[in-house]
């Protein structure tokens, strides 16, 4: 389903199409919504890009949940087998 942001809500804004797609997968990455290499296709910027983009709007680059921990146990049950 395509999503349209019409020219009067961008100018209304202040933002062009690409600071558009920037901030929404900056704030749907953030919500845990998106992963990184999802929001940055999304976004069609290079990894690099996008992390500045989320410092520069004091976001962070990774969020230490249980899940993240959940991958770090994992990794590390694989090392040490």
């Amino acid at each position: 389903m395509p999503v349209t942001l019409s020219d009067e809500l961008l100018a209304e804004a202040v933002l062009s199409e690409r600071e558009a797609k920037l901030e929404i997968a900056c704030r749907l990455y953030d919500a845990g919504k998106l992963t990184m290499p999802q929001a940055t296709r999304w976004a069609r910027i290079a990894r690099v890009e996008f992390e500045a983009a989320l410092l520069e709007r004091q976001l962070p680059l990774v969020r230490i949940d249980e899940r993240y921990w959940q991958q770090e146990l994992q990794s590390l049950e694989r090392l040490r087998s």
